[in-house]
């Protein structure tokens, strides 16, 4: 039989706890599932479609920052189809599934728009230019 250690521990109790989770969920759904099928009038709570959030242009600190919507093309798929540029270099941004926003300068700290991620590289680079990222 192999050693019990603390990951083989924490799988058994994370396997058990997920089974009785979908054992609840499944009973409880049965028992108060209406009888007639409904159609949803509005979307998930946190799935909004991702709308793309409002093009900017703007200075800040002295640097110009930009964004604004973009389609085809380019290393957009992180950026859920929007482009942030400072000082006319693009700073790669990515939405976060909970529809917070990082960049490459300031990868831990996320923020609610792109605005805002543009504003907090301007105030990491503290005057420093932005080098282009290597996208793959």
């Amino acid at each position: 039989m192999p050693e019990l250690n603390r990951r083989r521990a924490l799988t058994a109790a994370a396997a058990l706890a997920a089974a009785a989770g979908v054992q609840t969920v499944a009973a409880t759904s049965a028992s108060t599932a209406p009888s007639t099928t409904t159609t949803p009038s509005a979307p998930a709570a946190g799935h909004d479609g991702h709308h793309s959030p409002a093009p900017f242009d703007e200075v800040y600190h002295g640097r110009r920052i930009q964004g604004r919507p973009v389609s085809g093309g380019g290393h957009q798929h992180h950026g859920a189809g929007y482009a942030v540029f400072v000082d006319g270099v693009e700073l790669h941004v990515m939405r976060n599934a909970d529809g917070s926003w990082i960049s490459v300068v300031s990868h831990y700290d996320p923020v609610a728009t792109p605005r805002a991620a543009a504003r907090a590289a301007v105030d990491e680079l503290q005057g420093a230019a932005l080098l282009p990222f290597p996208a793959n």
